[in-house]
């Protein structure tokens, strides 16, 4: 009985990896955790003589919660096709800024966002390129260069050869070579607190110096909320954009906070939060904008709103 619960508690544990795997695929919270629960059905619906001859369950259900990732990436064109205005993935706070619950022994089911780990691969700018990717070269680059899975293990994920998997992986990588390096946190901590200042005393000349002129911002309201169904494109236009919404929305607070592990904005009403903003920052000035307003995509901020 001993082995049996050992094993039982492999499994379990490895939760968080393959929440932290799926959502670097998927770019949503809430689809990562219903890949990874799939995944788990699938193993807990094995017969015990099946269970038993697999060597290593953790690899099992990371292969299983990849393909199921990839199916639903390759049915994504038309769900996107069909979603209002621009898709962005869902913003995920940093944990340590709004923990307050006492750590470990905490009452309750962790919040899948709670166990993703928060680095470069989860940016938002990082995310947004992935986007760019196919559902192939996404699951290979990702699996591969992120989480280092040999390319053997990744053929059996997408019934591919390993070299076939390696090519993939290459050239997903001249994409993310291709895209904008980001600003050091230190660096875009700085730019992005000018933007809010600027932006609360509605300051148009301050921003439109903060923002690069070929800067493009684009929003994500999922059809539930007013959101600009189309990229605004150019520094000028932005600021304008910027301080017009600031003089419709009275009452909204600014905040500086941790967005997907980079410093961002989040703006809040009576405690709400309304809205998530991710920047990209080059040389100094701003150049992408990314501002999530779907509500279904703000759980895990709206969670612990109040100790923001």
């Amino acid at each position: 009985m001993g082995t049996v619960g050992t094993r039982a508690d492999d499994i379990t544990g490895e939760q968080r990896q393959l929440i932290n795997v799926a959502y670097r695929l998927l770019g949503s919270v809430t689809e990562a955790e219903d890949a990874v629960q799939d995944a788990y059905a699938r193993w807990y619906a094995l017969p015990r003589s099946r269970q038993e001859e697999i060597l290593s369950p953790g690899a099992w259900l990371t292969t299983v919660t990849s393909r199921i990732c990839l199916d639903l990436l390759r049915s994504a064109r038309a769900r996107r096709e069909r979603y209002v205005g621009a898709w962005l993935p869902e913003p995920l706070p940093d944990r340590t800024e709004w923990d307050h619950t006492g750590g470990p022994g905490t009452a309750g089911p962790a919040d899948p966002a709670d166990q993703i780990v928060l680095d470069e691969s989860v940016s938002v700018a990082f995310l947004v390129v992935l986007e760019s990717m196919t559902p192939a070269e996404r699951v290979a680059f990702v699996l591969h260069d992120v989480f280092r899975y040999p390319f053997a293990e990744i053929a059996d994920v997408l019934g591919r050869t390993p070299a076939a998997c390696k090519q993939l992986a290459a050239s997903a990588r001249r994409r993310i070579s291709g895209a904008h390096p980001r600003a050091t946190a230190t660096g875009q901590a700085d730019v992005v607190r000018h933007v809010k200042e600027a932006w609360e005393s509605k300051d148009i000349a301050a921003l439109v110096r903060l923002l690069d002129p070929a800067a493009v911002m684009t929003a994500d309201g999922g059809g539930n909320v007013g959101a600009v169904l189309r990229p605004v494109e150019g520094g000028a236009r932005i600021a304008q954009y910027m301080v017009a919404i600031a003089d419709k929305a009275p009452g909204l607070e600014l905040l500086e906070r941790s967005v997907n592990g980079v410093p961002g904005l989040v703006a809040q009403r009576a405690g709400v939060v309304m809205t998530v903003a991710a920047f990209e920052v080059t040389d100094g000035r701003v150049t992408r904008i990314w501002v999530v307003r779907n509500p279904e995509k703000l759980r895990p901020w709206a969670r612990e709103s109040g100790n923001l």
